[in-house]
């Protein structure tokens, strides 16, 4: 049997704070909007994107497999593309490596629910 000292730690409990997120999302800015005044630009618009389809706006002009990928925007698919967005979505137009830090995914997502 193991000591307590050589057994792993338990994984850390993610919290999400949108604060946070909001600061997150800076390094999305340059591409995307949030607001009620939002529009497409060299991204489309993320207001509201929790539970809209993939590709859905009316006001970008999306990538074939954006269009093409029949999933709609949940938290876990949003987690799952902010993590690696080419693995998620081969094809996609989005020149972004990803984010590794969950916290700040959960983060990200906390802010995109207020918006």
């Amino acid at each position: 049997m193991a000591s307590p000292r050589t057994q792993p730690a338990a994984p850390a409990t993610l919290t999400d704070n949108a604060e946070a997120g909001k600061a997150a999302f800076r390094k999305c800015a340059s591409c995307h909007q949030v607001g009620p005044s939002a529009r497409g630009g060299f991204g489309p618009k993320l207001t509201g994107v929790i539970g809209r389809k993939a590709g859905a706006t009316t006001d970008y002009k999306y990538s074939a497999a954006m269009k093409n990928a029949n999933i709609v925007w949940t938290e876990q698919n949003l987690a799952g593309f902010l993590k690696a967005p080419n693995d998620f979505i081969p094809g996609n137009n989005m020149r972004f490596w990803g984010i590794g830090n969950a916290q700040q995914v959960a983060d990200l997502l906390a802010y995109l629910r207020t918006q």
